[in-house]
């Protein structure tokens, strides 16, 4: 009853610590976002502080995504040195209780937190990004949203029809390949023939076609032409798009697997897909890791010194991982190593680093 009653309070201080600095650092990411877009804002006649902070609210989620286990290290080397400080560790210790012990509630939570991240939060994050976006686009226009993003080559798909074939491009995507902006298409007869260019400011795949809107018209031997709207008939359906315009992160988890197996039967890459997907699988055992880190550099007691040294080697192991991180994923995504080891390598080797520290400190 005694052990049961102390995991949970080790627990329930450790959510607490967690949770106060996770939303501690969605707040300053939410100022620091608004601030930008103030000082972006200063060309966009339609742009309002409401507008604004709309906006910033609701692209904030997935930014926190990315630094959740930094979070979860910070919270819990808070929670370990706020014990230890008011000699709550000493207390324990004395009563026969290991560090194993009252590390292992704290593991547990952070399991759960990552898992309900990754079932709940995810979701959530790409849903509030997508409409994000569909705001800034409807705020900027088109053509600023366009310069705005991020991706400079674009996305690209070809696709072919009845009429024949087409290759199609794109600065920018919305609603998951749906909203194109800044739009250019190449249009080939049946025998391979260039027939015509298309430049839109944006399109919108509708059934059996695409409508690109206040759009040009470039023909073999002939003047450009304007239209309003212009319709290019196709046999891709939204599900095919999503493949080639719908970024990972904006993809929500129990949505993966679907995208995973059409890009496969498309043949295309789906690297990308694959990685996002293993690394939300391995987001719960990532967080334990980094509770295992926090412990490792703060469980010493405050008569013995060197606080400041401990908490600045857990930021510098959890820079470390970071480093490990970001290395693996632009292996996976260039194709050199697969998205699984990518993915499980970081939480791997935190989870036994912090392991082999804790060991050694504990049982020599």
């Amino acid at each position: 009853m005694a052990a049961r009653t102390l995991s949970r309070y080790f627990g329930l201080r450790f959510l607490r610590s967690v949770t106060g600095t996770f939303f501690g650092v969605i707040a300053l990411a939410a100022m620091i976002d608004y601030v930008e877009l103030l000082r972006r804002s200063s060309d966009w006649p339609n742009a309002t502080a409401l507008v604004l902070a709309e906006i910033s609210i609701f692209r904030v989620p997935q930014l926190s995504e990315r630094i959740m286990p930094f979070a979860v290290l910070v919270g819990a080397m808070s929670c370990y040195l706020t014990l230890s400080r008011r000699l709550e560790l000493i207390v324990a210790r004395a009563a026969g209780v290991s560090a194993w012990q009252f590390v292992a509630p704290s593991m547990v939570a952070a399991f759960a937190f990552g898992a309900l991240a990754t079932a709940i939060y995810n979701p959530l994050a790409a849903v509030m990004h997508e409409r994000s976006k569909r705001l800034e686009a409807e705020m900027m226009g088109e053509a600023a949203a366009t310069a705005a993003q991020e991706n400079v080559a674009g996305f690209w798909v070809r696709q072919r029809s009845a009429d024949g074939a087409a290759i199609i491009n794109a600065k920018s995507s919305r609603e998951q390949g749906a909203q194109l902006g800044a739009v250019s298409a190449y249009t080939f007869d049946s025998e391979g023939q260039f027939r015509e260019r298309i430049e839109a400011k944006s399109a919108a795949l509708e059934d059996g076609y695409w409508r690109f809107n206040d759009s040009r018209v470039y023909a073999s031997g002939a003047p450009p032409v304007e239209h309003d709207t212009y319709r290019l008939a196709t046999n891709l359906t939204l599900e095919q798009v999503r493949e080639s315009f719908a970024t990972p992160e904006t993809v929500p988890f129990w949505q993966l697997p679907a995208y995973i197996e059409l890009a496969d039967r498309a043949g295309l890459v789906a690297a990308g897909y694959r990685l996002q997907y293993q690394q939300l699988l391995a987001r719960p055992f990532l967080l334990a890791a980094m509770v295992l880190l926090a412990a490792s550099v703060s469980l010493r007691f405050f008569r013995f010194g060197g606080v400041q040294k401990m908490v600045l080697g857990g930021i510098s192991a959890g820079f470390l991982l970071f480093v490990l991180s970001k290395f693996t994923e632009d292996m996976s995504k260039s194709e050199l190593m697969s998205p699984f080891l990518a993915a499980w390598i970081p939480a791997l080797v935190g989870s036994l680093t912090g392991f082999v520290v804790l060991l050694h400190q504990e049982d020599g």
